[in-house]
């Protein structure tokens, strides 16, 4: 190959240039995620410009950070929440996502959200029978078959003493206490018999991150402000 000290000054030229672009382009980038942190949620969405930054930052930030879990898509799986749909544990509004994103749940964090499922069975609060039937009555609020022998007013009666607290007495459910909405055909650990008498016999307490201090809180923006865009928020 043939080299000439004229073709070396060029090659180390064109990449001073690249660099200098790329430096320069980085400064831009900076300078824009400024303006995105100092941005309001509200005022973002009003903003064309900022509104497609802090999508396209928060979809790159989803990749790394929470496709593992949720799915690249956002789709979730068993114990991981679809962030398409419109249920929402503690709330899809911006603020509420943001909040979930920043604090997480159950993640230590003292603005963490908390609460848990019950291990009714695990500690005695109700027997194997109890379980069963109570299991069978919220898969029935779904519009779900019931196992045969099933007594819908045990079930209730069973529901009433000991789930409404949280669920509420239609079941559908209470966003300040993360107690999901019984009632519709969205079930984060599955909807097979089997499967509700797990949560009712060992109870859950899936566990969500704190972000806060591990993404600067542009990038938590962002990524609230994705997350929100993907056809769940509310």
């Amino acid at each position: 190959m043939l080299w000439s000290h004229t073709t070396g000054i060029l090659n180390y030229s064109s990449r001073a240039e690249v660099a200098t672009e790329l430096a320069n382009l980085e400064k831009i980038r900076g300078e824009k995620m400024v303006a995105l942190g100092a941005a309001s949620l509200a005022d973002i969405e009003k903003d064309p410009a900022l509104l497609a930054l802090a999508r396209a930052r928060g979809k790159t930030v989803f990749g790394d950070n929470c496709a593992p879990c949720h799915g690249s898509g956002g789709a979730g799986a068993k114990g991981f929440p679809n962030l398409n749909d419109d249920e929402w544990l503690w709330g899809g509004s911006l603020d509420q996502i943001m909040h979930t994103i920043q604090f997480g749940a159950r993640s230590g964090h003292a603005k963490a959200h908390e609460g848990a499922m019950l291990a009714f069975g695990r500690d005695g609060i109700l027997k194997k029978d109890e379980i069963v039937s109570v299991a069978n009555y919220v898969r029935s609020l779904s519009g779900l078959a019931t196992g045969p022998g099933y007594d819908p007013s045990k079930g209730q009666k069973i529901f009433a003493e000991n789930c409404v607290t949280c669920h509420g007495e239609a079941g559908k459910g209470n966003q300040e206490l993360g107690a999901p909405n019984l009632t519709d055909k969205i079930w984060l650990y599955g909807s097979d018999e089997q499967a509700v008498i797990e949560t009712i016999t060992n109870g859950r307490a899936g566990v969500m991150p704190a972000w806060v201090g591990r993404l600067d809180p542009s990038t938590i923006k962002a990524l609230a402000v994705y997350v929100h865009s993907l056809g769940g928020g509310q």
